[in-house]
């Protein structure tokens, strides 16, 4: 039986243990050890292929997952030596939006669909198109794109439709991990969100999602808070791991939630930017915050903490994209001097625009037919001016999506803003952040954010704190990033052209799409 949710005790702040965060990701799974006081004292990854062996398809292997995980616990276990007597818990971090169907035992039917795939485009947009697609996303908080699993499944009712009536179940990856080792079908809070198919009101499946679905209840996990834990390990997670049969596992909630936690953007109205391959940006408020468009997400950390915002699919692969097109072999220039080369264009590069929609858009457009584009070309540009132009169009992108939730998000004027991945090791990159928001940037110096924020959320889930953003405050270092105010007017200007160009194009994606299917080789 599942164990019931076990209520926080009021009292002093009494950090006892030593814990562990793992962090599931799309491309790796990360799991650190932590001290009381939020130091990272051991770490182990193991990475794992995206597969795409049908246009549209980004699937993963459970099996593979669940080992990389099995490992890398079981690595930074035998890493902190004689301090694994110390570990008093595991609690779970997890990307959003996987769905896989198993059978009556247990076993994958399909591979991981993750939150990349985009198979499910065409339910999407017609459940955005109707009349229901509004009020659908005023009840879950999740905009209608194919990411979401609520479409996933509509498109394996019928386009799969044998490995749909044989499925017993239909779970997200870490369901499927945490099966593996208690035996029992579970899923927190923010993961049932990130379904589309859960109830931000009644905090349980909705009934109009579940019929688009074409799924009941019983076909689904059990939802439990994400301070939920187990009390003990089972037998098969004592011997895989190595720990004590006392550790407790804490269900834990996903990547982007717990993101903010693990920076320190707790408070209502900070700022949590994060750029890796793709990006995010999220505010945490008291109650759900929801775009009157639809163009935004709302997803619990907890029920009295809601994470709003969006994600955006052109991150550090824009990045990525301009270095490889400079660069016909990898020696001939690294990240670090095109990051240079940003630096030593203009601000603004010279009225030159890049709209970095080069994998399709999330949020604010939620069009998976979106395209990339550069306007504002003249002779006079430059390599210097396309790098930053990219730089700065990633920047004005994620500064849209801000827009769109600061007003509801009540900003206040001491917002603070915690800036989190790789695009961290540009100094070019982290000052345009700063430049276009205005805002003084804090950088934090630990890199495992949602690792933390896992281990700081199993705190509070098993008593040893009632305060859930003061964990470890007194632990925390930043770096700092100030914005020249001499920039804001001018940014400010270029800001309002992107928008309008943004909104412009908007009209001529799917045309261009269209083309490009009949015509490109």
């Amino acid at each position: 039986m599942l164990l019931p949710f076990v209520n926080v005790l009021e009292g002093e702040c009494m950090l006892k243990s030593y814990a562990i965060g793992i962090d599931i990701g799309t491309t790796s799974t990360k799991v650190v050890l932590f001290d009381e006081k939020g130091a990272a004292v051991a770490h182990h990854a193991k990475n794992y292929p995206l597969l795409s062996e049908v246009p549209g398809a980004a699937e993963q292997r459970p099996d593979e997952i669940y080992e990389a995980v099995v490992y890398s616990l079981r690595e930074t276990v035998r890493k902190s030596g004689d301090l694994a007597e110390k570990i008093g818990f595991i609690s779970f971090s997890t990307a959003m939006h996987s769905l896989i169907a198993v059978d009556s035992d247990g076993k994958p039917l399909t591979n991981s669909i993750t939150w990349a795939d985009t198979r499910s485009e065409s339910y999407a947009f017609a459940v955005r198109s109707s009349a229901e697609g509004l009020d659908l996303y005023k009840r879950t908080g999740v905009p209608l794109h194919p990411m979401t699993p609520l479409f996933k499944l509509q498109w394996l009712k019928n386009e799969q439709s044998e490995i749909f009536q044989k499925a017993a179940k239909f779970v997200g990856i870490k369901d499927y991990i945490l099966y593996r080792w208690f035996g029992e079908w579970a899923t927190d809070y923010a993961s049932a969100a990130a379904m589309g198919l859960w109830n931000m009101n009644t905090l349980m499946w909705d009934k109009e999602a579940l019929q688009m679905a074409g799924v009941t209840p019983e076909r689904l996990p059990e939802i439990q808070p994400t301070t939920f834990y187990w009390d003990s390990l089972s037998e098969t997670l004592e011997k895989l791991s190595g720990l004590d049969s006392s550790v407790k596992v804490v269900i834990g909630a996903t990547d982007g939630p717990l993101s903010n936690l693990g920076v320190g953007a707790i408070s209502p109205g900070d700022v949590a930017v994060t750029i890796g391959t793709s990006g995010a940006i999220r505010t945490i408020s008291k109650t759900p915050i929801l775009d009157a468009e639809g163009r935004t997400f709302c997803y619990p950390l907890t029920e009295k903490h809601w994470v709003s915002g969006g994600p955006v699919n052109n991150g550090g692969i824009a990045f990525q994209w301009i270095h490889d097109l400079f660069t016909e072999e990898e020696t001939e220039g690294s990240y670090e001097e095109l990051s240079q080369r940003a630096e030593a264009a203009a601000p603004g590069s010279d009225g030159l625009i890049f709209l970095p929609h080069l994998t399709g858009e999330r949020a604010p457009l939620w069009d998976a037919q979106a395209k990339g584009s550069f306007i504002g070309l003249t002779l006079r540009h430059k390599k210097d001016q396309l790098v930053r132009a990219v730089l700065e169009g990633t920047i004005f992108n994620l500064y849209q999506v801000y827009s769109l939730v600061k007003t509801q998000a009540q900003e206040k004027a001491d917002v603070k803003i915690f800036a989190t991945g790789g695009f961290t090791n540009s100094p070019a990159w982290k000052q345009i952040l700063a430049d276009v928001f205005q805002k003084e940037v804090s950088i934090p110096e630990h890199t495992e954010s949602s690792c933390l924020g896992a281990v700081q959320l199993g705190r509070f889930a098993i008593g040893e704190t009632n305060v859930l953003q003061e964990v470890y405050e007194e632990a925390k270092q930043y770096g700092t990033v100030i914005p020249n105010a001499g920039q804001e007017a001018m940014y400010r200007e270029l800001f309002g052209i992107y928008q309008n160009l943004s909104e412009a194009m908007a009209s001529q994606y799917k045309a261009i799409h269209e083309f490009q299917f009949r015509f490109s080789k």
